[in-house]
């Protein structure tokens, strides 16, 4: 039925980018409730960074295809799953299996894309904009008017944040490199120089009042940093330990130390709380209750894609088969938005 073949990026271990290796095989069939979708964008997030380190606290064993997320057509569907949407772009969000040419998918797990967005649009938005919609709205709850901290304004998730904050009419103090700053403020946001000096006391300067919301994607000292800076009833919301990308010895010890300190702080009588945030938190207890949250809130952000209310953040794009170049090119830290792969 299908000429063409397999390609699929497959990282054997702990390696530097030019040790991942390229696979061919057979096109996957889709079995009952599934579908294989052709892919037309996947890309490089923190995620696959910290995976070639061995640092991400449930990866698989090596070796396997990483790939967070991807956007594509629907190339077939198995038994028991609506031939009609054979032919449909849509979105899925994976942990893994994502840098490949053709993905199988659970027909549940998918979700549309609405027309008029291309894939690669798409793609900047998936993991990013769901982790970011699903802390701005669901846990911080943040209002017009409320003042907001965002780490790393200029990354994948920051960079979402900051747009999706602004659109709801708060204020946005983001940190981010100097050579940042410029197209932050085109945005509203207020820009502090991380390198530069005490970020706590810039932030202090410009709300002496606290912050209704910090989001920390850094972990560690910074995660306490953050927590200090929340203003009466603020939310601190932390999504990962950035700052122990490079270390050795446990990569659940990081993660751990920081539900401590959040299950400590929520204990504390002062109305401030604290979440340590995990895009799949739900999903054993509830796979169907997860899906139609998943999909709910990441229709929400092709929504704002299409009003423009987010705009896609494409830094380059990559034929998968030079997935080490683009993992490569997203750790340099020298570019903005997302490093989408294509077929």
């Amino acid at each position: 039925m299908n000429a063409e073949g397999l390609v699929e990026v497959v990282l054997p271990g702990k390696v530097e980018p030019e040790g991942l290796e390229i696979r061919h095989g057979a096109v996957p069939v889709a079995g009952p409730g599934q579908v294989v979708v052709r892919m037309e964008a996947t890309g490089v997030s923190f995620a696959e960074q910290q995976m070639r380190r061995g640092r991400y606290y449930d990866q698989p064993p090596f070796p396997f295809v990483p790939g967070y997320d991807l956007v594509g057509t629907v190339l077939a569907t198995g038994p028991g799953v609506d031939p009609a949407l054979a032919g449909t772009r849509v979105a899925a969000l994976l942990k893994v299996g994502g840098w490949a040419s053709h993905v199988c998918v659970e027909a549940a797990d998918v979700v549309p894309v609405p027309d008029g967005i291309g894939a690669a649009e798409a793609e900047t938005v998936v993991v990013n904009g769901i982790t970011a919609w699903q802390m701005l709205h669901r846990k911080a709850r943040i209002r017009a008017g409320g003042t907001v901290l965002v780490h790393g304004a200029n990354g994948g998730v920051g960079s979402v944040l900051v747009q999706l904050a602004r659109a709801v009419g708060a204020e946005v103090i983001g940190t981010a490199s100097a050579r940042h700053h410029d197209a932050l403020r085109e945005q509203g946001v207020v820009p502090v120089d991380y390198r530069a000096g005490d970020v706590a006391a810039r932030v202090r300067e410009l709300a002496p009042g606290g912050v209704d919301a910090v989001f920390d994607h850094v972990g560690g000292r910074s995660a306490v940093d953050s927590w200090r800076l929340l203003a009466p009833g603020g939310t601190l919301v932390s999504y990962g330990s950035a700052s122990t990308m490079d270390d050795t010895g446990s990569k659940q010890w990081p993660v751990l130390k920081l539900l401590g300190r959040v299950w400590l702080w929520n204990a504390l009588p002062n109305g401030r709380h604290a979440y340590f945030f995990n895009i799949w938190a739900g999903r054993a207890l509830s796979r169907t209750r997860f899906r139609a949250r998943l999909r709910a809130d990441l229709t929400q952000v092709f929504g704002a894609l299409q009003r423009g209310d987010v705009t896609a953040r494409i830094a380059a794009r990559l034929p998968l088969t030079e997935a080490a170049e683009a993992l490569r090119l997203a750790e340099s830290g020298t570019v903005a938005g997302k490093v989408v792969l294509n077929p």
